[in-house]
């Protein structure tokens, strides 16, 4: 398996930043995330990040209406 990261991103240039959103947002949840591969992480971790990044995400959306 490889571990390189096959998700597109419309922005190319943005994959920093996103980057670092997703690190920020394990860090809130308690995800220990580190860079590169994570396959070891439990389906409920990930899910949790990915939750977190949405629940930010909205909120952002939110505040700017």
């Amino acid at each position: 398996m490889s571990s390189k990261n096959t998700n597109k991103l419309n922005v190319p240039e943005a994959r920093a930043a996103m980057d670092k959103f997703k690190m920020e947002a394990a860090s809130e949840v308690g995800v220990n995330l580190k860079e590169g591969y994570n396959g070891d992480l439990t389906s409920r971790e990930a899910g949790s990040v990915g939750g977190q990044m949405v629940k930010k995400m909205i909120e952002s959306y939110e505040k700017n209406l």
